[in-house]
């Protein structure tokens, strides 16, 4: 299987974190949510998950630290 280049998805991670507290900021701005629904499918796509949630979830484990990825028993 192939993965991500873990810079792109942490690069798109930051990305869409930045779009989503713009579209905080001015709700009725329907460009600005457009440009962040492209950014959270990009994710999906890349994560291989069909929701903006797993996708975040799944990207934010994938660009963790290898650390942090791994059980407590294995450290």
């Amino acid at each position: 299987m192939l993965l991500p280049d873990r810079n792109t998805v942490e690069r798109l991670l930051r990305h869409y974190r930045a779009q989503e507290l713009t579209v905080l900021s001015a709700p009725g701005d329907p460009s600005l949510r457009r440009r962040c629904e492209d950014t959270a499918y990009t994710l999906c796509v890349l994560m291989g998950v069909r929701s903006t949630p797993e996708a975040l979830r799944a990207a934010e484990r994938y660009v963790a630290p290898r650390a942090a990825r791994l059980p407590r028993a294995q450290l």
